[in-house]
């Protein structure tokens, strides 16, 4: 393997960065008036590598700045400053990553160091939303290099562009680049197509032998029909009498699609939906994508599992058929695929919605981050940082140091902090200790401060109301809905009368997924992805809202609640985000 090939290959998938050992291994020619290095030169080097190693990218940095520049007559310096580079993206400091990169390559254009320049280059060039000079940049690597390496960049960057203007001007400038064009074919059969680009698409076919088969469109038009099929694929575990009473909220949710069923016909665009049991394993979901019927389908809701959703998504793909997974947060489930959905917000969404009602509230830009020991909230956590220091806000402490048990792990977090330094503090936890001792240690620094958080805390014993409506705390509640709503109790009186039991949370999202997206089939037919990604937010039959907007591939509406008179009131609804 190649040096730095596993740190390219970790700046492209944003996994955890490590180095291997480089200070024996051969970087090309050596300066053009070699000097030997000085003990400090020395020092600074091998500091540097230990520190970007260990993940201090800040400290790395500053230990290998002074090595980089001609004048320093360093030995090492491209290795320097290739290592800098790659510190400085990790921090996400793009500008400087650029800079020193351009160093490299204009000081020290023999070293060995200049393919890797090129190809980190080209992904800083993306990560600034400039692809056509990331492709330009990419496209000077030597024939052979990195192939494997720019493919999956390119992948990667181009499937998240939704310009269909700035595609084709690409496609312009970059004739002969595969990647591109597979990714724009994709774009065609994700909902980008219509009659006027059937030559586009044939010649995008021909010139990268892409597989016909899988590359001819559903035509949007005429496949709009009076009745839509949709199959339900969920762990109903019909066999397992004992395994049925564990999975009893995949019941509630499929009772709930049946009413939003009967709800469309009753309103004239009436589904036909047929349920299977895809049990709790990934054999017996094969078995039903194995089915020739299921490839007549319209539409797709499920499974539960993440392995099963999966496979499941690339069914989809190559069958050209919209699927929704109904309960996942997962965003990484629906990334590069045009036909795979998530009824729910991803946490990285809850993140950035929440981050942007901060700045738009707040006076205040500073904040503290303590978030709990998952990854949905590790995710969350992190998208609350970059959208809210994106857009002018500090973030000024941000831990992992959450417990779930004790006030002594929780205490982990407040540690050293004093929070009258900050705006407002954000707590990513459900955990039941995480609210009492949070307004513990705001009553002991005397600090009151805007709290975010989630909506499990209104459902805390620990956590009375009233200390929830004294103070300014605002909760994440994608599931909220409005008591007084006419059609939340019609449904709950609906319910009631079918199955003799008010209905439970999965079972009203059953319903609204249903109900959202078969509207969606019988405006646009089967393809209506462009329709999605056209439209933003609109309320839901149940819940606050639901929407696509921008081509987005899970719910960009998250409630933000508040209590307000011992009231719970939406601060965000649906047009005023």
């Amino acid at each position: 393997m190649r040096p730095f090939s596993f740190i390219r290959l970790l700046c492209v998938l944003g996994s955890a960065l490590a180095l291997p050992n480089v200070a024996h291994a051969a970087w090309g020619a050596p300066l053009q008036t070699p000097t030997p290095a000085t003990p400090e030169q020395n020092t600074r080097y091998q500091n540097g590598k230990l520190l970007l190693d260990q993940g201090s990218y800040l400290l790395a940095m500053k230990e290998l700045e002074p090595l980089t520049p001609p004048a320093a007559r360093f030995e090492r310096a491209p290795e320097a400053a290739y290592l800098y580079a790659v510190a400085a993206t990790r921090l996400k400091k793009w500008p400087e990553a650029e800079q020193m990169l351009n160093l490299l390559r204009t000081e020290y254009p023999t070293s060995a160091l200049v393919p890797d320049a090129l190809y980190l280059q080209g992904q800083v060039s993306f990560e600034q939303g400039e692809p056509d000079n990331a492709l330009r940049t990419l496209q000077q690597l030597p024939t052979g290099k990195l192939k494997a390496e720019r493919e999956a960049m390119e992948i990667n960057y181009l499937a998240r562009l939704n310009d269909r203007a700035l595609f084709q001007t690409l496609l312009q400038r970059y004739p002969q680049n595969a990647t591109l064009g597979r990714v724009y074919a994709d774009k065609l059969l994700g909902g980008w197509y219509t009659p006027a680009d059937k030559a586009t698409l044939a010649r995008l076919v021909e010139q990268f032998k892409l597989d016909p088969t899988r590359y001819t469109p559903r035509q949007v038009g005429a496949a709009k029909k009076n009745s839509y099929n949709i199959a339900v694929l969920l762990p109903f575990e019909f066999t397992d009498v004992a395994q049925a009473r564990r999975t009893q909220f995949v019941t509630d949710l499929y009772a709930g699609m049946r009413l939003a069923q009967d709800s469309l016909q009753r309103e004239g665009r009436p589904v036909q939906v047929f349920a299977y049991d895809t049990g709790a394993d990934t054999l017996q979901l094969k078995r039903v994508l194995a089915l020739p019927e299921l490839a007549s389908m319209d539409l797709i809701i499920g499974p539960v599992y993440k392995s099963g959703s999966k496979i499941l998504a690339r069914y989809a793909q190559q069958k050209q058929i919209i699927t929704v997974n109904p309960l996942s947060q997962d965003g990484e489930l629906v990334q590069n695929n045009a036909w795979h959905y998530l009824y729910e917000p991803s946490s990285t969404t809850q993140g950035q919605q929440a981050a942007r009602f901060a700045l738009n509230t707040f006076t205040n830009r500073t904040a503290a981050i303590l978030y709990d020991n998952t990854s949905d909230d590790a995710a969350f956590a992190q998208a609350y940082k970059a959208a809210y220091e994106a857009q002018g806000g500090k973030v000024k402490l941000m831990r992992r140091a959450i417990g779930t048990s004790t006030d002594s792990v929780f205490a982990q977090g407040f540690v050293g902090f004093d929070l009258k330094s900050v705006g407002h503090l954000v707590v990513a936890s459900t955990g039941r200790r995480a609210g009492p001792y949070t307004f513990k240690r705001l009553q002991a620094q005397k600090v009151t401060m805007p709290i975010i958080t989630y909506a499990a805390w209104l459902d805390n014993p620990s956590v009375g109301l009233n200390q929830l409506d004294a103070r300014d705390v605002y909760m994440l509640y994608p599931h909220y809905l409005d008591p007084g709503a006419v059609g939340v109790r019609r449904f709950q009186q609906l319910y009631a009368q079918q199955y003799n039991l008010p209905p439970s949370v999965f079972a009203n999202m059953g319903f609204e997924m249903l109900y959202y997206f078969a509207q969606r089939l019988h405006n646009a037919g089967p393809a209506f992805q462009q329709q999605l990604s056209d439209s933003g937010p609109v309320s839901g039959a149940l819940f606050q809202g639901i929407g696509y907007p921008g081509g987005a591939h899970d719910n960009q509406y998250v409630p933000i609640v508040k209590l307000e008179r011992m009231n719970v009131e939406v601060q965000n609804p649906v047009g005023q985000q």
